[in-house]
Formats: structure tokens, C-alpha cells, sequence
């Protein structure tokens, strides 16, 4: 209330007695500022993680240009294959990618891995799972890229296997270990053609060869070098628990004719499955997938097997969200990861082999019921 004195003036206002703060009271808010400028520090502060989430998609029966993306001039198409018959595609086969936001050089703030925390699409590894200690980025891209063009050649030998195409393929020694059991006895360029007896035709079938010998055991090995066969006596021994001759193997291939595939920027195996499905779609007459939109990921070998990748997550969402796929065939091996993860809309099917996709993409095809087919267990 103001008060007037006598001659219309106001006077003065009454004070209320004014008390100081407490000594406590001073402490207290003098805490919580620096407990606010210290989380603010620790938010931004880089974190020993990086993120995974939903990388571009690439269309394997269209050009080398992102799904979703503005159309440019100078698209390629992914896969083409000249001096052959090709036949006309529809829809989409699409490849997947995954995104990994950090490196050794530029991590990410604590701030974003909490946000990514709570995205389903995201996903937080440490540094060191991604980029092995030691490892640098440049070398974790090159070493990625060569996985790509290893991936892309058992594509096309997965793919023209199936078509009943036959060519020279052997399992080769590309490098030695140095010290390893193997390094006095064999040779790089040598061919690998059993074990113990066994006909071994690729990487997967010889790993499995050498695991069922065992390590500390002479393993009897049949190779071919410069024409000549010869069986060599070669002792695994496990290293990391894993049992191993000391070689770094691949597959040495001619094929019948020359298959293409045009993708930069992207490394890494997974694409192998995807690649090999495009392949058989345009050489055989008719759409391989009905004209629907499919995607899936695995990696695969010669003999169409399909293995295990990471990133499935980011993956399945990429595949709904980007590529607006129904269906979705995923590697068995990873349905520990699928189980429980499956975005709304998104069909997921189990394959093992390149023959089980076949036989999903006949059932969509056709419209018949998938009832049947092979999926993850339900959560």
C-alpha cells in the first residue's frame, strides 16, 4: 500500500525487515551451479562410444544412387552384366546400410550417446568394438572396402552356381601368418582342396574342416601348387579360441562372363546376399520378387550360404523407413538380435542359404502364403 503525506505527495513505503540468506542456503545454490556447469561439461565431453543407426539403402536392381535420394545425372546402374542377356526388373531389392556416427578422431558427446540411448532405430557400441585398438580410420575404411570387393566376387559365384553356371573356383592361401603351423609348409597362391579327405569347395568349408580336426592334431591337407598335386601334414593350433591352420584364405575365381557392380562408398560383407538375389533377377526372365519391395542383408559365400552381420537393428528400420520394404530377410544366425526388435509393418523372414531366399521370394512372388516359411522366434 503507498502512503501520502499531507500535501498529496506520496511518502514513504514501510520496509519489511530484510534477512540475509543463510551461510547454508549461499552453499546450496553455489552446488547446484556447479553441478549444472559440470553436467553441462560431462554432456559435451567425448564419450568411449560411438553410434550405430540406420545408414543409405541402394536399390540392386537400380542404379548406384541412394534410395530416397534427389535424382542426379550420372547414375550408374548397380549391377550390369554386358555381353548378356538380361531381362527387365520391377521393384526393388535393396541393400543396407548402417551409419556409425564417431571415430577414433571425432567422438560423440555424452549428450548424444544418452539421446541415442532411447532411439529403438540407434545403437551405442564402445570405440573399441568398432575400431580395434590401434587401428586407424583410414585403415578400418580400407580394410572394410576390401571386404566389399571380396563380397562382391562370392556374390557372383553364389549367384552363378545357382544358375548352374559351372567355372574354375578354389579356396587359395592369400597370406601367411608369420610363425604359424602353416607358414613352413605352404605357400601363398597354393590351392586348399581338403582336409583329411574331405573336398572342401570354400573359406566356410574349410574353417569348419580345420575346427573338426582340432588343434595340437596333424591335419592331412591336399593343395595344388603350380599344376601339381600333393597332400602336406599341417598341426592348428587355437589362437583366441579359435582353431586355425595360421592362413589368410579366399576364393580364386574365372568366371564365365563379366559381371559388374558399381557401389562407392560403402564396405564391409553384408551386402552379399543382396547382390547375389540381384544378379539371378536379371538373368532369368520374369521379376524375381513379383515387382514388391524386398530388402535383406548377409553376407554369403560361393556355395550360397548366408552368414551373420551386424547393424541388423539400424537395418530393419532403414529397410521400412527408407526403402518402404514389407519384407525383410534376414541371416538366421542373427535372429538372437531380430527377436523382439522387428519394426511395425516389417515381414522378417530366417534364411540360412541362398536357396531360402529364393524360396521367400517365390512365396511373395506368387502371393502365396508364407505361413510356412522359416522366421525368428517371437519375443
Amino acid at each position: 500500500m503507498t502512503l501520502f503525506t499531507d500535501d498529496g505527495r506520496p511518502g514513504p513505503t514501510p520496509e519489511r525487515e530484510r534477512v540475509a540468506p543463510s551461510r547454508r542456503v549461499i552453499v546450496g545454490w553455489v552446488s547446484i551451479g556447479v553441478a549444472v556447469v559440470l553436467a553441462l561439461v560431462l554432456a559435451l565431453a567425448p564419450a568411449p562410444f560411438v553410434i550405430e543407426q540406420p545408414g543409405p539403402v541402394y536399390n540392386t536392381l537400380g542404379t548406384d544412387q541412394k534410395v530416397g535420394s534427389e535424382p542426379t545425372t550420372g547414375a550408374q546402374q548397380l549391377i550390369t552384366i554386358p555381353g548378356q542377356t538380361t531381362y527387365p526388373t520391377a521393384g526393388s531389392l535393396d541393400l543396407l546400410t548402417v551409419s556409425v556416427v564417431g571415430n577414433p578422431d571425432q567422438r560423440p558427446s555424452w549428450f548424444d550417446i544418452i539421446t541415442a540411448w532411447f532411439d529403438p532405430s540407434r545403437a551405442v557400441q564402445p570405440i573399441d568394438a568398432v575400431f580395434p585398438p590401434g587401428t586407424t580410420t583410414e585403415q578400418s575404411n580400407a580394410a572394410n572396402a576390401a571386404l566389399m570387393v571380396d563380397s562382391q566376387q562370392d556374390a557372383i559365384a553364389a549367384a552363378l552356381n545357382e544358375l548352374g553356371y559351372t567355372f574354375p573356383q578354389h579356396v587359395e592361401v592369400k597370406q601367411l601368418i608369420p610363425n604359424s603351423p602353416a607358414a613352413k609348409v605352404l605357400k601363398t597362391g597354393d590351392q586348399i582342396t581338403s582336409v583329411n579327405g574331405t573336398a572342401v569347395s570354400s573359406v566356410g568349408e574349410l574353417r569348419s574342416a580345420v575346427s573338426a580336426n582340432g588343434a595340437g592334431k596333424a591335419a592331412e591337407v591336399g593343395i595344388v601348387r603350380d599344376g601339381a598335386a600333393s597332400t602336406v601334414s599341417i598341426t592348428p593350433e587355437e589362437t583366441q579360441g579359435q582353431v586355425v591352420l595360421g592362413i589368410g584364405a579366399g576364393m580364386d575365381y574365372t568366371f564365365p562372363f563379366e559381371v559388374n557392380i558399381q557401389l562407392n562408398n560403402v564396405g564391409g560383407p553384408s551386402a552379399g546376399q543382396m547382390f547375389a538375389l540381384g544378379i539371378i533377377d536379371k538373368l532369368t526372365p520374369g521379376h524375381l520378387n513379383g515387382g514388391k519391395k524386398v530388402a535383406g542383408t548377409g553376407t554369403i559365400d560361393n556355395t550360397g550360404t548366408i552368414g551373420a552381420i551386424g547393424g541388423i537393428r539400424q537395418k530393419m528400420f532403414a529397410a521400412r523407413d527408407t526403402g518402404g520394404a514389407s519384407y525383410f530377410l534376414a541371416p538366421a544366425s542373427n535372429c538372437d538380435e531380430v527377436t523382439g526388435h522387428i519394426p511395425s509393418g516389417l515381414h522378417v523372414f530366417a534364411v540360412k542359404t541362398l536357396a531360402d531366399s529364393l524360396a521367400v521370394l517365390k512365396a511373395v512372388s506368387s502371393g502365396s502364403s508364407t505361413a510356412g516359411l522359416p522366421t525368428c522366434p517371437a519375443s
